[in-house]
């Protein structure tokens, strides 16, 4: 069978729903689906991060990511209280732990104050306790605002809003092919076929495959990073307030282990970052012969592993042991104890990687006839997610939608 849409969303994360919702609010009565190949929203990237909410202070001033987070962060804060889901203030410190620490720190409270985060303080040395007690360091950045929030409450809440103004979210419907003309786009799937005058693909790990099937050519490609966190139990879950992260080092990819008291009071510490093998499989030795033989083959992993080789290698480390682990989350709060803590969760960031080995930073899109493919939304990308898809939107009522086309 074959439906005619306005616009058709693919993707069923948080980046999806919050695009389809805003193209709606732009233009009420849009004909509008929401199409997930899983059997229920949020299953991925949105179901498996730690849930915090950003307020801007890592990226490069005047970046989209930059830009958008702060917008983002503020309409999540407002939408999570119009609908009842759990958010909370705990704040933020980033710990230099010596010396050497302290340039990049300095560096760090400049970039936030270039993108308006506001009420940020300096504290030294035992200062550092009147936030939290148990870490330790030189000196700290307070970012005071830095919350979490339930982002599957979220997504549900999206889609609720999505079916009240007349769209239909369509579960268990995976693209195999999609094909454009003048008149628009067709999705073609097992279950039949959906046409749209226009159609944005927020595909997350599956973003490049679509794209290719769509007729884009890019020069990245998704590397899926899966990252697993130990989860506090007992004294250890008390050790932590709120969030307790390292000074990160622009010259590596990855942040390091962090601390982060989520909305419902568990306490997660990680995540490292190695090479998934499966891109949808959150256990520890998944396999998927399709996603490891694209990932191994990739160039641009091979020329990643040669400039990250000792990083990447320390990453594995702390995969493979539990010790290695502790000794890290024993850097910034030493009390944590062995006997306290349980694997687990995990999740799979997708990465835009380039054939040359570098991580892209920032978010990218990019169009296909009618078509609009969001390749690259990592971190900040769930906090940022109302203000990206309000700006997808509005390119699409510009351009995509404009009746002179």
């Amino acid at each position: 069978m074959s439906t005619t849409y306005d616009v058709a969303v693919v993707g069923g994360g948080i980046l999806g729903l919050a695009t389809a919702r805003a193209l709606q609010r732009q233009r009420p009565g849009l004909k509008l689906a929401l199409l997930e190949k899983e059997l229920q929203l949020a299953s991925h990237q949105t179901g498996h991060n730690s849930g915090v909410l950003h307020s801007g202070v890592y990226y490069t001033p005047g970046s989209l990511k930059a830009e958008l987070c702060r917008r983002g962060k503020e309409e999540m804060e407002a939408f999570a209280a119009e609908h009842g889901i759990p958010h909370r203030k705990l704040g933020k410190l980033i710990v230099a732990l010596d010396e050497s620490e302290l340039g990049r720190l300095a560096d760090l409270e400049t970039r936030a104050i270039a993108n308006g985060v506001p009420d940020l303080r300096v504290l030294e040395g035992p200062e550092i306790q009147e936030i939290e007690p148990e870490a330790v360091g030189v000196r700290a950045l307070h970012v005071p605002h830095t919350g979490v929030i339930d982002y599957p409450a979220v997504a549900n809440a999206l889609a609720g809003e999505i079916r009240a103004a007349g769209g239909e979210v369509l579960l268990g419907r995976e693209i195999e092919h999609a094909v454009s003309d003048s008149r628009g786009v067709s999705l073609r799937m097992r279950e039949g076929e959906v046409r749209a005058a226009a159609v944005v693909a927020c595909a997350g790990l599956q973003s490049d495959r679509l794209a290719h099937r769509s007729g884009i050519d890019a020069d990245t490609k998704i590397i899926p990073f899966r990252g697993d966190y130990y989860t506090l139990a007992g004294a250890s879950a008390g050790l932590v307030r709120g969030l307790v992260y390292p000074v990160p080092d622009p010259r590596f990819p990855f942040l390091g282990v962090h601390f982060t008291r989520k909305v419902d009071d568990t306490v997660v510490a990680g995540p490292n970052a190695v090479l998934a093998l499966a891109r949808e499989s959150y256990r520890r030795l998944a396999f998927n012969p399709r996603d490891a033989f694209e990932a191994v083959a990739f160039q641009g992993v091979w020329r990643f592993a040669l400039r990250y080789g000792r990083i990447a290698a320390a990453e594995v480390a702390r995969d493979v042991s539990k010790r290695a682990f502790l000794s890290d989350m024993r850097r910034y709060v030493p009390a944590v104890s062995g006997d306290d803590l349980t694997f687990g969760p995990s999740g799979i960031r997708a990465q835009a990687m380039t054939r040359g080995g570098a991580l892209v930073d920032d978010f990218v899109f990019a169009g296909s006839g009618r078509m609009l493919h969001v390749l690259n939304a990592p971190s900040p990308g769930a906090t940022s997610s109302l203000a990206i898809g309000a700006s997808i939107a509005a390119k699409v009522h510009a351009e995509l939608l404009d009746p002179r086309r």
